[in-house]
């Protein structure tokens, strides 16, 4: 029998699921996705299929110039009615605010959402789609993150980013005669996005070994499979080659099935994101615009391959550990934590004494106790996933990302914050945690494993 990442797309987005080996049935929720050159001709198609009257179309300045115009031109040559909306800001940050400024322009009679851009626009329609219980379709601009097709949208809510979990859009229309006039930068941040996926892969297991967290072998193939097929194009990306495009474009899309499969965004992100999600809270939270996501993850997967491999010449000292826990002061963790994340802290001490009970000291002896009974299998899983820390900086370098945080706006101190507290942002088990849990985590802020410059 087929299993996921032997299914072709059309076999994927069946209607009516795949009953997995792990027990559930996966279903993304998808019925159209076209990927290559011309695909925004099937948009009169599509607007059937989802027996769309009007729908409400929004982008911003750069979106619309890349493709709004051209979805615009094929509306009225269908003879479709529709509402036209373009943030006003040149700059857009998916939060609770441009989500309000969508539901203030939208006319009562659409009937749909089509959002035209990349992660931001297509994260703010999936969060309206659901707040006014309507379908979305989603024109990708950019081949530079993976969440077009995931169940959720990356979001910034009371200046923390948090992952909400709504629908992937219905239809996905990625026409690479678009793609590929994404700036480099872009693309760029595409390709960081997706070589995060190894430590995501690698963390979800030793997730499974550790805390009991679901795991689907069959998605973690997926994963796979779209992870090789973006690395096996990247070089060719930048050229603009039309099969690259299609490649990641592809890739791309098989990443966020991964995602809406697994119903969490698991799959796709680990240690690295928090990296990411870290950066730019700090850059918000100072007033500043913060990097692509997918160029932070990048470097933030080149820093955390050197932290595993690191990791992996080490074992379990249950004398390490318990000095840790001995040492551990929750009045002083506040306080740092109240000097990192500054007003949204409260929320986050809270959530740890309410619902997560992370630095719950018993929790964390069982925790460490499956580590130091499984290490030699987690030890294989590192080997088994992650590529080589040296082998992937090479990698990016060639095509011109950045592998350290200096070069995405991050400073010394808060590279180290990220690491530090990148534990203390959400209930997910990352490397940082099993640092944590393992007495090892501060040990490992180092300034070269962070990719800092010894003073």
């Amino acid at each position: 029998m087929a299993t996921l990442m032997d299914m072709t797309m059309e076999e994927l987005l069946a209607p009516e699921g795949y009953a997995c080996s792990c027990g559930r049935t996966h279903r993304a929720g998808l019925l159209m996705l076209k990927i290559g050159s011309g695909a925004l001709r099937f948009l009169p198609e599509a607007l059937k299929l989802l027996q769309c009257k009007k729908p409400f179309v929004f982008c911003d300045e750069n979106t619309y110039k890349a493709a709004g115009y051209r979805v615009e031109a094929a509306l009225k040559q269908a003879n479709a009615p529709f509402a036209l909306f373009q943030f006003p800001q040149a700059h857009v940050e998916p939060d609770e605010h441009a989500v309000a400024q969508l539901a203030a322009a939208m006319d009562a009679d659409c009937d749909l959402i089509l959002s035209v851009g990349s992660g931001v626009i297509t994260d703010c329609g999936k969060v309206l789609a659901q707040q006014k219980g309507l379908r979305q379709l989603a024109v990708a601009t950019a081949p530079s993150m993976d969440g077009y097709a995931s169940n959720s949208s990356s979001m910034i809510y009371h200046r923390v980013k948090v992952s909400a979990y709504n629908a992937c859009p219905q239809v996905i229309l990625a026409d690479t005669d678009v793609l590929k006039t994404a700036p480099d930068r872009m693309l760029r941040a595409g390709l960081g996005d997706m070589l995060a996926k190894s430590i995501a892969l690698c963390e979800w297991r030793i997730s499974h070994i550790v805390t009991g967290e679901y795991y689907c072998a069959e998605i973690a193939g997926l994963m796979r499979k779209s992870l090789n097929k973006i690395v096996d194009a990247a070089p060719k990306l930048l050229a603009r080659d039309e099969q690259a495009l299609e490649a990641v474009a592809e890739g791309l899309v098989l990443s966020g099935l991964a995602m809406a499969f697994a119903e969490v965004s698991r799959p796709a992100s680990g240690l690295e994101h928090y990296f990411s999600h870290l950066w730019e809270m700090f850059a918000l939270l100072g007033g500043e615009t913060p990097e692509l996501h997918g160029l932070q993850v990048g470097v933030g997967t080149a820093l955390t391959l050197k932290i595993l491999e690191r990791l992996q010449t080490m074992r379990p000292d249950a004398q390490t550990m318990a000095q840790s826990v001995a040492a551990f002061n929750e009045a002083a963790w506040e306080r740092d934590v109240r000097r990192v994340f500054g007003v949204v802290a409260d929320e986050l001490i809270e959530k740890e004494k309410t619902l997560w009970h992370k630095n719950d000291l018993n929790a964390r002896r069982e925790r460490f106790k499956r580590i130091e009974e499984h290490w030699d299998e987690i030890l294989a899983i590192m080997a088994q996933e992650l590529p080589g820390a040296d082998e992937t900086i090479a990698l990016m370098l060639s095509l011109g990302l950045p592998t350290t945080p200096g070069e995405v706006g991050a400073t010394p101190q808060q590279a180290r914050d990220a690491f530090l507290h990148s534990r203390d942002i959400r209930d997910k088990y990352l490397t940082s945690s099993m640092l944590w849990d393992m007495g090892l985590l501060d040990e490992f802020a180092q300034d070269e494993l962070l990719g800092i410059s010894p003073k």
